[in-house]
């Protein structure tokens, strides 16, 4: 499933691509995502103009003229391809895990520009789309998840007061999105390797300075992330036909019986299960 960074680089990519553009038709070929689309959907969607493309945590925001809000999730396969007209052989996938070009079947919804189109693809069909007539709508949705990192209430003091008294492992806690939006498996291991956190501590044991590196490392590492165009696990392009290349900086994730990569440590990474997903942690720095 994608995380934060790989989420904003499909922002970005529609951004340049779509933003200010009138939406001519929408074409829905299958309404059974994992929320079934209304029937009301493309109507909603016809010839209205894209003044906006937002993310909050994991999700795309498109916002249109008339301040209604168009929500779409890409669950665990859902990609988004540009075709362009007059460009033949471009890459279209401005997502990820997936090939570059356009796959044959499972595309489920079309929105039509004057130049271009834009497709959802989705072979397992978790993804979804969700229509906000206004932006308390909008808000009523996210009301009950957390700050972002990148958001100035995510600071120690609130790591701090949260975690009284609760003996939920920290890694569960990085994930969970009630607590904090947008981190996922991968960065979660990521961001505990480098604060030196042992993934299986209870959160109500966290010293001061510990959930100030887990702020500091958390921005650190979603920055670099979304800096590396994300993180390819199997074939993802940006719109560039570029591959994300924040995998080759990965510290724990993937690299189970490898040594450590702290100068200091004669450690190996291991991997452990947490509420049915790995966890990759050095044993020795991470105690």
């Amino acid at each position: 499933m994608p995380e934060l960074p790989e989420v904003e680089i499909v922002r970005q990519s529609l951004l340049k691509n779509i933003k200010g553009k009138k939406i001519n038709k929408v074409l829905v070929k299958n309404r059974n995502l994992r929320f079934k689309l209304e029937t009301s959907f493309e109507k909603k969607l016809k010839s209205k103009f894209i003044s906006n493309i937002k993310r909050f945590s994991k999700y795309l925001i498109i916002e249109l003229e008339n301040k209604n809000f168009c929500v779409v999730h890409l669950g665990m396969s859902g990609t988004i391809h540009i075709i362009k007209y007059k460009k033949d052989n471009l890459p279209t996938n401005t997502s990820f895990y997936s090939s570059p070009n356009l796959p044959k079947k499972h595309n489920h919804v079309e929105f039509f520009f004057k130049n271009m189109k834009l497709i959802y693809n989705d072979p397992r069909r978790f993804g979804y789309f969700q229509f906000f007539n206004n932006f308390n709508g909008l808000k009523k949705k996210f009301k009950n998840f957390g700050p972002e990192p990148f958001n100035k209430k995510f600071n120690s003091k609130y790591l701090i007061n949260y975690f009284k008294k609760k003996d939920k492992n920290i890694k569960n806690f990085l994930l969970d999105q009630n607590f904090v939006s947008g981190i996922g498996n991968i960065y979660a291991s990521e961001i505990l390797y480098l604060s030196k956190i042992n993934p299986s501590l209870s959160a109500k044991y966290l010293k001061k300075n510990q959930c100030k590196n887990i702020v500091i490392n958390s921005r650190k590492i979603l920055h670099n992330a979304i800096r590396k165009g994300g993180s390819t696990i199997r074939d993802f392009k940006n719109t560039k036909g570029k591959q994300g290349n924040f995998q080759k900086e990965f510290k724990v994730y993937g690299r189970y019986k490898q040594n450590c990569k702290r100068p200091s440590c004669m450690g190996t990474i291991n991997k452990i299960t947490q509420s049915n997903r790995s966890t990759f942690l050095c044993e020795i720095c991470q105690k």
